[in-house]
């Protein structure tokens, strides 16, 4: 198994693209820590734990918290060990065009994609640079690359994600740490408005090859690449499993 007994975070892992990734995992052999704001994680860790027979502990963490994510991330490294691989993977919609959006939507989204990655990459990094490698993952998405309509939010916090992993990628070369993120397209509880309704579906439909939206767990592999040696000479890049959208833009 090529993450055998290695810790593994994955944030935002309660649910959807995070816990099809937990899964993935697990079945690599990680030692697994599911962080969520939902404190449901705990019952969701542990039937992952009984199911798969692996290792898997559920943390309720708000990644939006710099407190928060520290008090985790210690209880985690005590627990289980220095982490190996991080998923930053949390994640919030707050839709509305520009105009309408709030301050609170705003920072709410901002805080929760690009502020709660910045966190954790913080909080893991000293063990990281110690142990001389690690993986760190991030969920980004094709709004940051070619923009959106209805969240500008989303799409800014996305391309500042973007942005955070290629600067990363190059500060932490030097510890052998690789940094990647993934850009994904699933079927998941944060994409059921523009996947039902029908205002939005027919359009973001048409911006796809494959013409459907894929399973969390059919995106789950590509972090499970990155997670691994397989991608041990890759850093600074941006995964695309979106159906083909990207490259229709």
């Amino acid at each position: 198994m090529k993450l055998q007994d290695r810790v593994a975070i994955v944030t935002g892992g309660a649910q959807g693209i995070g816990l099809a990734v937990c899964e993935a995992f697990v079945a690599e052999g990680a030692k697994l820590a599911m962080v969520d704001i939902d404190p449901r994680v705990h019952e969701v860790a542990a039937d992952l734990a009984s199911r798969s027979g692996g290792v898997v502990e559920g943390y309720v963490c708000d990644v939006s918290d710099r407190t928060a994510v520290e008090k985790t991330a210690a209880q985690i490294q005590e627990s289980l060990g220095t982490t190996w691989v991080l998923v930053n993977n949390a994640g919030a919609v707050r839709a509305g065009m520009m105009w309408k959006l709030t301050d609170e939507d705003w920072d709410s989204v901002m805080n929760t994609h690009l502020k709660g990655a910045w966190y954790w990459i913080c909080a893991v990094l000293p063990g990281m640079r110690e142990a001389k490698g690690g993986r760190i993952i991030s969920s980004v998405s094709s709004a940051g690359i070619n923009g959106t309509i209805g969240q500008a939010n989303y799409a800014a916090a996305k391309a500042g994600l973007i942005g955070l992993t290629r600067s990363a990628a190059r500060e932490l070369a030097a510890f052998d740490i690789c940094v990647n993120a993934v850009s994904p397209a699933a079927a998941t509880p944060m994409t059921e408005k523009i996947r039902t309704d029908e205002r939005f579906r027919e359009k973001y439909m048409s911006q796809r090859p494959l013409r459907r939206w894929a399973e969390p767990d059919e995106v789950a592999p590509a972090y499970t690449f990155l997670a691994t040696d397989d991608s041990s000479y890759m850093t600074g890049q941006v995964l695309s499993v979106d159906g083909g959208s990207v490259f229709m833009r």
